[in-house]
């Protein structure tokens, strides 16, 4: 080939809208999730904290994952005071296989509510977990006003900054809902969120489905702000079924109208003759009244009936006595969770450890029926 035939060289990629990586000095990793790493870092021209969010490529032959594009569009929409802030999406330099790194880079937040709820040394006072409750509840109010689910409520995914303001994480899962067309259902995937927090319609199959799965979680969440440990530990979703029956009683058409047409309700072995027994179990931890009313009203089988985020902000126990406290005198004396070292920061305290070696013996022991063999499927 002569010079003059030689073809020009191709100058190299631009992304005018996505910025380089590089204006941000990584500090240190401080989780991992489903999707992707997490990290620590400081902006450097502005010296503030952040968050980046490594978008795992590796399953991807070509293209963008569904799931961080829709964790983009979602995090747009959203901008409210509990809602964790997108500032931007970054990218790496091109690699020799000439692909980039993409990041998605989060306002920085010291704390995560599963992370203080292991340190045995943060106190919460009943105006403490009032306010972490209702800027919940604000947060879920906001987004199911805008049509969106989260479909991953858990403690993990609740971030609370030095100053005591709360702030929903990971929409990952997350999805715009819309009204189904006349005489047809929404198909959503029933296999969304963690197992600990997932709701009985979800286990049973349910594929249309809306905020109440949301609820079911912050009812979880809520228990949990008094034992400090997930309430419902289960190992499969037919042990999870047992143990949400065990505590709020039989799941059947008497309680939960229709329930008997879900996929898997006659596939699954389900306890019967079982009481609900929400306060009872929770009484001794919880001695505050309107919290058991609000939790139990949280934790209702049938999702028609389960409380929505409007109803629960609302509630009573929030306007009684003593006033919602200001978190930040309490959590500025704490370092960061996510500079403690994971195996400190997932542990429990050794009676607790104890209890659940113990729980755990005791489930290999007993002889479980067969799971159905639940297929896999994409998440939409």
């Amino acid at each position: 080939m002569t010079y003059q035939n030689r073809p020009p060289e191709q100058p190299p990629l631009e992304f005018p809208y996505i910025g380089d990586v590089n204006q941000y000095e990584r500090i240190d990793k401080i989780g991992q999730g489903t999707f992707g790493e997490v990290f620590k870092a400081r902006c450097k021209k502005t010296n503030d904290f952040v968050a980046m969010k490594l978008i795992l490529m590796d399953q991807e032959k070509e293209g963008f994952p569904i799931t961080a594009l829709r964790e983009i569009k979602i995090l747009q929409e959203l901008r409210h005071d509990n809602i964790v802030r997108l500032i931007e999406v970054c990218r790496s330099a091109m690699d020799k296989s000439s692909r980039s790194k993409f990041y998605f880079i989060f306002e920085f937040c010291d704390h995560d509510l599963a992370g203080i709820l292991r340190n045995p040394n943060v106190k919460f006072s009943l105006g403490h977990i009032k306010s972490i409750m209702q800027q919940l509840l604000d947060g879920l109010y906001f987004i199911h006003k805008n049509h969106i689910i989260h479909r991953d409520i858990k403690s993990a995914n609740i971030l609370i900054t030095r100053n005591g303001v709360l702030k929903l994480a990971d929409f990952g899962l997350a999805k715009v809902i819309t009204p189904p067309k006349p005489n047809h259902q929404n198909r959503y995937t029933c296999r969304v969120v963690t197992l600990w927090y997932r709701p009985p319609e979800l286990l049973l199959g349910e594929r249309d489905y809306g905020p109440a799965i949301d609820m079911w979680g912050v009812g979880c969440i809520f228990a949990e702000m008094w034992i400090r440990s997930p309430i419902m530990q289960g190992t499969s979703e037919q042990h999870q079924l047992e143990l949400i029956s065990h505590l709020c009683g039989s799941i059947e058409p008497g309680v939960w109208p229709g329930v008997n047409k879900l996929p898997l309700y006659t596939k699954l072995k389900l306890p019967q003759s079982e009481r609900r027994k929400v306060h009872d179990r929770m009484k001794p931890y919880i001695q505050e009244p309107l919290a058991l009313d609000l939790i139990d009203k949280l934790l209702t089988l049938d999702p028609k009936q389960r409380i929505d985020a409007d109803n629960a902000v609302s509630s009573d126990f929030f306007y009684s006595e003593p006033p919602l406290a200001d978190l930040k005198p309490l959590l500025s004396k704490y370092p960061s969770m996510f500079e403690l070292k994971e195996v400190s920061r997932n542990a429990y305290n050794p009676q607790m450890q104890q209890q659940q070696q113990q729980q755990q013996q005791q489930r290999m022991k007993q002889a479980r029926p067969n799971v159905p063999n639940l297929p896999s499927e994409p998440i939409y």
